[in-house]
């Protein structure tokens, strides 16, 4: 955005009576300590069981870092705000958080779709599948996957950056949201909407669209198995993706995928905690118990690590 005398925005963040800041910081750090570290031990379960060195838990140990990497973008900067009360953020800190948060989230639309794919070909052609999802093919999808989230996330936030601010440089969210900074600028901003609303359909829907192509598929396949017992052992192998699906595109459409005009800020906040807060915890605990695998690794990793305490 063009600037005249200013040096940033004031992020107004929530209430401002002290007290509810003190609660504020507490839950946060909690949930965010509590995040990282359920996440981190996703991670490290995965890559200390070679049972669990298969793509689906490749791309389940990257949805963990993305995971990781958004909250992180957001809670470390948000928690200084409730201490210090200092709300306010230069513009290269603003865009910057803006960047990796759209890249981040971004990375995770096609991460989820990628594990969508990954669960048709696994059930839907089992006799292919580590021919399909080889380990080099899926190190680079991952890798794209990525690349992709964060090139896209250059569009967004160069297009936003572009943009002329009004006097007020007050942001009325918790973070650098690009609803909440489209609400700052002083021309008509609906030819930018239009771009990033079509582009966010685009993708959003696209990646929708195929993520429910591949689960049509999925539960054609399943309920041609003759045996009740054979059908819920197939389809338990993806309801925690599919419980995931669900969560991660409901809190995103009602972030972003209305117009600005009928977009209340303070109904935004409580969707985006959910999407910032809720959703990265929520993700690994829906996986430890619903996965079998996953159980078994982390009961596995708990018993080794008692046992190397009982022998020192």
């Amino acid at each position: 955005m063009e600037k005249e005398n200013q040096t940033g925005f004031i992020i107004l963040g929530f209430s401002e009576s002290p007290r509810v800041h003190i609660s504020l910081f507490f839950t946060f750090l909690l949930t965010y300590l509590f995040t990282l570290a359920i996440n981190a031990t996703m991670i490290a379960v995965i890559c200390s069981n070679s049972h669990l060195h298969k793509p689906m838990y490749l791309f389940l140990a990257n949805l963990s870092t993305l995971d990781i990497c958004y909250t992180s973008v957001i809670f470390p900067k948000m928690l200084k705000m409730l201490v210090d009360k200092k709300r306010h953020m230069s513009f290269l800190a603003c865009y910057t958080q803006l960047y990796f948060f759209v890249g981040f989230a971004s990375a995770e639309f096609f991460l989820l779709t990628v594990m969508a794919y990954d669960r048709y070909i696994a059930i839907c052609k089992p006799l292919h599948y580590f021919t399909i999802m080889s380990k080099r093919t899926s190190i680079l999808i991952t890798i794209g996957t990525w690349v992709a989230g964060l090139c896209n996330s250059a569009v967004f936030s160069s297009s936003i950056a572009k943009l002329p601010l009004c006097s007020d440089n007050k942001i009325n969210h918790f973070f650098c949201d690009m609803a909440a900074l489209l609400k700052l600028t002083c021309r008509k901003t609906h030819t930018v909407e239009i771009m990033i609303y079509t582009k966010g359909v685009l993708i959003g829907l696209s990646s929708f669209f195929l993520t429910v192509t591949s689960y049509v598929y999925i539960i054609s396949t399943v309920l041609k198995i003759k045996s009740k017992e054979g059908r819920s052992k197939t389809f338990s192998t993806c309801a925690s993706h599919l419980t995931v699906v669900i969560l991660f595109y409901g809190t995103i459409m009602c972030m972003y995928m209305r117009p600005t005009s009928s977009y209340s800020l303070n109904q935004a906040k409580i969707f985006s905690l959910l999407y910032v807060d809720i959703t990265p915890l929520a993700n690994p605990l829906i996986y430890c118990l619903r996965n079998q695998e996953v159980k078994s690794a982390i009961k596995k990793l708990l018993c080794s690590k008692n046992e190397h305490k009982l022998s020192v």
